[in-house]
């Protein structure tokens, strides 16, 4: 049984990981910028933060899920305004001036790990993705034991984790293929894209309340 809870939270950790969110994309720019050690411990960040969630929503603390849920309009706007500005941020960031920077002052990569992680928190209902992927996975009874809840936890933080360091892995390995005047290109791509998303998520609470 214990086996089987590791496992399904696995599961849960590696479908949940994909770079097609602002905070994935920003994973992926990271590692073309400055290496996969910066990636990778920047997926760790996320992959905190959706432990944390996955914990929120395993051992079912209602009093936590109300309160989102009563507070998403003013969470939601700070939220895609951090998106928005880390957004606006990368896009007039010169990837030249930031890779001999990243190269004479040493890795900052707990500050990498830090920074992602405030944004994945940011976006607190990432907690009711995971209740409904529980319920998917019928995990929705974890929250009966404390035990089985964290072993959901880890399989989901070890998922997660895999899952960014092979994310990382890849894109290093096109890193060497890439011309330093070509990122400028891939940060102005990525810095909109990033703020796209920042954007839409304020516009969509404003659309739901029409």
């Amino acid at each position: 049984m214990e086996l089987q809870l590791l496992i399904k939270g696995i599961i849960v950790g590696l479908l949940v990981s994909t770079p097609v969110g602002p905070m994935g994309i920003l994973c992926v720019q990271r590692t073309l910028n400055k290496g996969k050690s910066s990636g990778f411990s920047s997926g760790m960040g996320i992959a905190t933060a959706d432990a944390i969630f996955a914990l929120i929503a395993g051992l079912g603390i209602s009093f936590i899920i109300h309160f989102l849920s009563e507070q998403q309009l003013i969470i939601k706007i700070i939220g895609g305004v951090v998106i928005a500005f880390i957004g606006l941020k990368i896009f007039i960031t010169n990837p030249v001036k930031q890779f001999k920077k990243h190269r004479r002052e040493g890795k900052t990569l707990f500050e990498d790990f830090v920074s992602i992680l405030f944004m994945a928190l940011s976006n607190p209902f990432t907690v009711f993705l995971y209740i409904a992927v529980f319920a998917g996975l019928n995990l929705q009874d974890v929250s009966t034991g404390y035990s089985s809840a964290l072993l959901v936890v880890t399989g989901v933080f070890v998922g997660a984790s895999v899952s960014w360091f092979a994310i990382s892995t890849v894109v290093n390995h096109f890193r060497a293929k890439i011309r330093l005047r070509k990122l400028m290109l891939i940060n102005r791509i990525a810095g909109i894209t990033i703020i796209l998303f920042g954007v839409f998520a304020i516009c969509s609470l404003f659309v739901m309340q029409v």
